[in-house]
């Protein structure tokens, strides 16, 4: 980010290396606040225009309007109301009224916080203006100096101080640092080469943020000709998050206007250590929200078999403005790379359960988004917990078996965190997350909160699985566990996929999806049934239980109950 501040989209990027505000009138006296105003000003016009009205009565000009507020807050620092009025009359306007003068304040302090606000620091060379500070503590003093001199301004006007203070979050919902980094860069890609890589994630919770787009659809299709090659990205613009995507080395480019995505997920994956990729080639690179100018969404997939890459690709439009599309993206492009090598990917989740009785489980409960998979393995943990000494979680959403050198079949996780529907966790989980969750559209239909849940040494340690589940969504049963006795026809409700949909995605009903996983498993389909049963009549071979839980989630008022019954019956079948 070459520039000291952007503002678009309602994101506000705030550049710590090229302007650094550490007093109430450097921070007055930026662009970045003349911009905020400017802003300001145009959204009160459209809001408020009883208040714009009476000030543009005034000042005559929205130009005029906003110059006169900043000139006048930068006298309230410094002067009393009568001393502001000595220095020029014309500011008599802003006092006639003190109460509207308050609430003008207010208004734009509100708009301020109701921003998604990041701060950036791009290290060239060590030592060099703000690298030599620490990062955080800068983050806290650029917070604390504008609750100062918002606090200022306003009592100023009052002529008296607050006798309550909220120290709220004004500063930066969060903050990142930024490295030059030369990677492996095939030829095909030069244009990528400049775009400074996330080192490290500041967040200051509650993180909320509010996308264009509430669900995801559609399938990621197999591109036929490499979308990114001759691609020039500009370096003001982009940013690359280095992530481990399972066990694979991800380069995530994304969009500035994309930035509440790109920085969600520090949630959800392990962010990759500058030694892991100076000087390495990718296994996978997602470009996200790229303008080729198309107005429609283009959302698909291609494989360099040139240079060993997967490459995933989504253009810059309001439709993949929702989370959905990063990650779902990137679990595609993780698992193709894991059915070419011979493994088999499984969405759903996989938890190593150790009671305190001594007996150990490693449950795999398969099933697309919204079957109650997570659901359930929750309920086991907020009901059990007495029982249980560790519950560690291999994959909540996205992982993969591995036949192993022994012959043994493993577990392997891709995520560190969870992107979940807040209305299916239990009462009151939502709320205990504030302090690390990350809210997408919390006052809508499907509100999520992207939370970290385990460690990278546990999702990559690998776990002997001992049982596998299908979660059934849609169907009540008084016994919540049955088990198959024919390997075939687990296999054949395995890859029916069948769930009824529960608005995660833009589906209605009942529907089919094949082995339940739309991200990999159907555009791969005849190597993914090859690797099905292999590894199903494998698993059945070494014993390992496979059958079916009704999660009974999309079940109309049995939302909590449903999960919680399957979560009883499973806790009594490990502790037999």
């Amino acid at each position: 980010m070459l520039n000291e501040f952007s503002l678009s989209r309602g994101r506000a990027m705030i550049n710590f290396t090229l302007k650094y505000c550490d007093t109430s009138e450097k921070l007055l006296d930026s662009y970045g606040f003349r911009r905020v105003v400017e802003v300001f000003v145009r959204r009160l016009k459209k809001d408020e225009g009883l208040i714009y009205n009476f000030y543009l009565d005034a000042f005559k000009t929205d130009d005029m309007l906003a110059d006169s507020m900043i000139e006048v807050f930068k006298l309230l620092t410094v002067f009393d109301i009568d001393e502001v009025l000595k220095v020029d009359n014309k500011y008599s306007v802003f006092f006639e009224d003190k109460n509207l003068f308050i609430e003008l304040i207010e208004l734009l302090y509100g708009y301020w916080r109701r921003l998604e606000r990041f701060t950036i620091v791009r290290n060239k060379r060590l030592g060099e203006g703000l690298q030599s500070v620490r990062f955080s503590q800068a983050n806290n003093n650029f917070n604390e100096l504008v609750l100062a001199t918002y606090r200022r301004i306003e009592e100023t006007v009052m002529g008296y101080k607050h006798r309550v203070y909220r120290q709220l979050n004004a500063g930066a919902n969060a903050g990142l640092t930024l490295n030059d980094i030369n990677w492996n860069c095939p030829i095909e890609y030069r244009g990528l080469s400049r775009i400074p890589f996330i080192g490290s994630v500041i967040l200051h919770p509650p993180f909320i943020s509010y996308s264009k787009r509430n669900t995801r659809e559609g399938l990621f299709q197999r591109h036929q000709k490499n979308p990114l090659e001759n691609i020039v990205l500009n370096e003001d613009d982009w940013f690359v998050y280095p992530a481990k995507v399972g066990d694979l080395l991800t380069f995530v480019f994304f969009h500035k206007d994309f930035m509440a995505h790109g920085l969600t997920l520090a949630n959800l994956f392990e962010l990759a250590k500058e030694s892991e990729y100076i000087g390495k080639k990718p296994d996978m690179i997602y470009l996200f929200g790229y303008p080729d100018g198309e107005n429609e969404k283009r959302t698909f997939y291609y494989k360099d078999t040139k240079n060993d890459i997967l490459i995933g690709y989504a253009n810059y439009t309001d439709e993949i403005d929702y989370f959905g599309y990063m990650k779902k993206m990137l679990l595609t492009l993780h698992n193709i790379k894991k059915l070419d090598e011979g493994h088999l990917p499984i969405h759903g989740a996989m938890v190593n359960i150790v009671l305190r009785n001594g007996k150990e489980s490693n449950i795999v409960i398969m099933g697309d988004s919204g079957a109650g998979k997570s659901e359930s393995l929750e309920a086991f943990r907020t009901l059990n917990e007495k029982y249980i000494k560790h519950m560690r979680i291999v994959f909540d959403d996205m992982g993969f078996l591995k036949i192993e050198n022994d012959g043994k079949i493993k577990g392997y996780g891709t995520e560190i965190g969870a992107f979940v529907r807040v209305d299916d966790l239990e009462s009151g989980y939502a709320f205990e997350q504030l302090d690390r969750g990350i809210f997408t559209n919390p006052d809508k239909i499907n509100a999520r909160v992207t939370i970290p849940i385990s460690t990278y040494e546990v999702i990559s340690k690998g776990y002997e699985v001992d049982i596998m589940l299908y979660a059934n969504n849609y169907e009540d049963a008084e016994k919540k566990i049955k088990f198959f006795e024919d390997v075939d026809q687990a296999i054949t409700v395995f890859e029916d996929g069948a769930r009824k949909a529960k608005g995660t995605t833009s589906e209605k009903g009942l529907v089919k999806s094949y082995f339940a996983n739309p991200f990999g498993a159907v555009q791969e389909r005849e190597t993914n049934e090859k690797l099905v049963r292999e590894y199903f009549h494998k698993m059945y071979d070494q014993g390992v239980q496979i059958g079916e839980i009704n999660t009974s989630l999309a079940i109309e008022g049995k939302e909590k109950d449903g999960p919680r019954n399957a979560a009883e019956e499973l806790f009594q079948l490990i502790n037999q």
